[in-house]
C-alpha cells in the first residue's frame, strides 16, 4: 500500500445512513479518502475501500463488552481477529492524516492507539455508558448531524464539557433541497434498511388498513422490500410523510420539506427515541407517535398536512457535507 497521507472513513454497516453520510462528505473533499467497512465497495466511492472482514456471530464466549468498558469485543472471534489486524496493517502503511469513524468505540481506540486523530461521529441517544464515553473523551473532534440548537437534546445524560466538543454541522442528506410543490393528500411511508418494530405482516395489515380509512389519500410505500429508486422525487410529490427516526430518514424528508408523522423504532441506546423527543420539542413540523395507530389516521393527515414544512430549514440547509468537509481540513 502507498502512504496517502489523506483520510480514512471507517463505515458502520448497519443500515444505510453511515454509508451516505460518508458519500456526500467525500465528495466535498479534494484529498483521497480510503472507506473502511465490512460494506462492499459502495458504487460512486471515488478513493481506495478495505473490505473488512464481519465481526458478527454465529458464536461467541465469554463476555463481548469486556466488563462494560468496550462494545463488541468477542473472546476468541475470528472476525474480530482479522478486521483488527487489516486496520492496523492499513493504519501503518497508508499513515492517514486522520481517520473518520462512524461509529465504533473499538475503532475509534484502535485508531488512536496507532497514534492517528480520530473525528468520532456522533449519533443521537444515550450515550453516557462507559463504552461510549471512553470513545467520545479519546476523539479528537466530535461531529453531530443535526443543527447546533439540537445538540443538548440529541445527546441526553452527557455533560456540558462533552456537549460544547460537539460540532453541530446540520443533517445530511443524499438529496438537495425541495424545489417543487407536493402533489394534494399524498401520503408517504418511508420504511428503513434497518428495519421496523412491527413484523412485515402486522406491518402491511396496518398499512392496509390506514389506506382504507382515508380514500380521500393516495399513498405510497417505500421499503421494508419495497424500495423506490427516486426517494427524493416520492417524497416531493407527497403532502405528508410517515417515517421512522433514523437519521437518513430524517433528512431526507427534511429536505424534501415535507410535514411527518414520526414514528421512533426501538434501537439501541434509545437513538431514534431521542431524535424523535428533539424534534418535537425543538418546534419542527412533525407529529411523533409512540407506535403506528389502528385508528385516526384521516385526522392525523389533515393535522400533520397544516404543519409548515419549511421549518425543516435548520434541520437541512443543504450545506451539511461542506461544513463536514471544512473541519476535517483542518484536522491533523
Amino acid at each position: 500500500m502507498s502512504r496517502t497521507g489523506g483520510l480514512g472513513w471507517y463505515v458502520h454497516h448497519h443500515g444505510r445512513g453511515h454509508l451516505h453520510r460518508a458519500l456526500a462528505v467525500a465528495r466535498e473533499l479534494e484529498e483521497p479518502v480510503t472507506g473502511l467497512s465490512s460494506l462492499p465497495r459502495p458504487e460512486g466511492w471515488a478513493g481506495d475501500w478495505v473490505h473488512l472482514a464481519p465481526d458478527d456471530p454465529p458464536s461467541t464466549v465469554g463476555d463481548p463488552t469486556a466488563g462494560g468498558r468496550l462494545h463488541w469485543v468477542p473472546p476468541h472471534h475470528p472476525g474480530l481477529s482479522r478486521r483488527s489486524h487489516q486496520l492496523s496493517t492499513w493504519l501503518d502503511a497508508a499513515r492517514p492524516r486522520a481517520v473518520v469513524v462512524d461509529v465504533s468505540v473499538e475503532v475509534t481506540l484502535l485508531v488512536r492507539l496507532h497514534g492517528v486523530p480520530v473525528v468520532g461521529v456522533v449519533l443521537p441517544g444515550r450515550r453516557d455508558d462507559a463504552a461510549h464515553r471512553l470513545a467520545l473523551d479519546v476523539s479528537d473532534v466530535l461531529v453531530g448531524a443535526w443543527p447546533e440548537e439540537a445538540t443538548v437534546a440529541m445527546l441526553p445524560g452527557l455533560p456540558t464539557e462533552v456537549h460544547e466538543r460537539v460540532h453541530a454541522v446540520g443533517a445530511l442528506s443524499r438529496h438537495p433541497v425541495a424545489q417543487r410543490s407536493p402533489h394534494a393528500r399524498t401520503v408517504t411511508f418511508l420504511g428503513g434498511a434497518g428495519g421496523h418494530d412491527l413484523a412485515p405482516e402486522a406491518l402491511e395489515d396496518l398499512l392496509s388498513r390506514a389506506r382504507a380509512s382515508t380514500p380521500t389519500w393516495s399513498w405510497e410505500v417505500a421499503g421494508p422490500g419495497r424500495w423506490h429508486d427516486d426517494v427524493a422525487g416520492l417524497l416531493e410529490r407527497s403532502s405528508v410523510v410517515v417515517t421512522h427516526a433514523g437519521q437518513n430518514a430524517l433528512a431526507e424528508v427534511a429536505a424534501a420539506r415535507r410535514p411527518a408523522v414520526v414514528v421512533p423504532q426501538s434501537r439501541p441506546h434509545e437513538e431514534q427515541v431521542t431524535s424523535a423527543a428533539a424534534l418535537a420539542a425543538g418546534g419542527w413540523p412533525v407529529t411523533v407517535l409512540p407506535a403506528l395507530p389502528d385508528a385516526g389516521w384521516p385526522d392525523l393527515l389533515e393535522r400533520t398536512a397544516g404543519r409548515d414544512g419549511g421549518r425543516w430549514s435548520s434541520w437541512v440547509d443543504g450545506g451539511a457535507a461542506g461544513r463536514f468537509a471544512a473541519l476535517l481540513r483542518d484536522v491533523r
